[in-house]
């Protein structure tokens, strides 16, 4: 196994540690069991061999890039001049303060080092990056990034940016977050009971899921195609109607997740039953299709919801949108689990 630390966003660090724990097991690897002393905003992750750091980045909505350690404390410069034997050009900055690099003694020493070893310095385009964090009286320890998540591509796929649009909808970032909680990997059956604009799915299938979809509403239906096609996504069945009363042409075959964000709010968007009420029917129903270990991933402002007595709830992080909302991200999973309750977002 290799050990990757992540630096995760400031915005929800609850979710986004989550997050990162979930996708590193998508990808065959696992938490560790203590987390990084080096900084807060790090998380430890162990990957196999043959996954790399890039790939966990290229699948975090909540993260800033991936990272693994490339000297012991106080030993920076010498690490450095060995690098520069490499070849190329490097820029070395402060984790957490990436634009004052100017003043700080620790990575101007180590800039020192490089081009005293032959190497050459580029801050605008380099061919490798490295980052110092403080290791206490031990001094720095140098982290080189192997993988930086794309934001712009996420910030791309928002709302404004999409050819159907809606007043609420799950922001793409919170919504990358929710499938990685979900565990999804490529060839995965995910299904969305409340389909909306097709957020959630759209992640999922950017992870290479295959998608499944319902809602009761024929305009959000062709509206989520839209976008699907939009960003490049194919569906493999969405269907209009009554998520606890419709199906699918394959039936008979499981699931191996369930992604969904369902309505709350006015009682009309549920054509008249009460938001809850309609939420534990449809959920109840296409749990029971979720393969042994699959997960049930419910973005809510509303209550808990009980997917079965085979299923167990392994997860609850609050996420503050704004003063007045505050969505729960709530993962289930079949199988004998504890629930975690982490800190809320602001």
């Amino acid at each position: 196994m290799r050990t990757v630390l992540v630096e995760i966003s400031g915005e929800s660090p609850a979710l986004a540690r989550a997050e990162v724990e979930s996708a590193a097991e998508a990808m065959g690897g696992r938490p560790t069991s203590a987390p990084s002393a080096l900084d807060p905003t790090l998380v430890r992750v162990e990957l196999p061999e043959e996954r790399s750091g890039r790939e966990l980045a290229v699948r975090l909505g909540l993260a800033r890039r991936c990272l693994e350690v490339r000297s012991d404390p106080g030993t920076v410069e010498t690490a450095m001049a060995v690098a520069a034997r490499d070849g190329g050009s490097v820029a070395v900055r402060r984790l957490g303060r990436p634009s004052s690099g100017g003043g700080d003694a620790g990575v101007l020493a180590a800039g020192r080092a490089f081009r005293s070893a032959g190497g050459r310095i580029d801050l605008g385009r380099p061919d490798r990056r490295f980052w110092l964090v403080g290791s206490g009286s031990a001094g720095d320890v140098l982290l080189e990034e192997v993988g930086a998540t794309d934001r712009p591509a996420t910030t791309g796929r928002r709302m404004p940016t999409l050819p159907f649009q809606r007043p609420v909808s799950l922001p793409p970032r919170l919504a990358r977050a929710a499938a990685n909680l979900a565990r999804v990997r490529p060839g995965d059956r995910v299904l969305d009971p409340f389909l909306g604009t097709g957020a959630l799915l759209a992640e999922a299938g950017l992870l290479g899921a295959r998608l499944y979809g319902i809602d009761r509403d024929p305009q959000m239906v062709r509206g989520a195609l839209r976008n699907l096609a939009h960003l490049g996504v194919t569906a493999d069945e969405l269907v209009v109607g009554d998520a606890g009363r419709v199906g699918f042409s394959s039936e008979g075959a499981p699931f191996d997740a369930i992604l969904t964000d369902p309505p709350y709010g006015r009682a009309s968007s549920t054509g008249g039953e009460a938001a809850d009420a309609v939420a534990e029917r449809v959920l109840s129903r296409w749990a029971g299709r979720v393969r042994p270990g699959g997960r049930v991933v419910v973005v809510t402002p509303g209550p808990a919801y009980s997917p079965g007595s085979e299923w167990r709830a392994v997860l609850d992080v609050p996420v503050r949108v704004h003063r007045s909302l505050t969505r729960e991200f709530r993962v289930y999973e079949r199988g004998p689990a504890t629930t975690t309750r982490v800190g809320t977002s602001c």
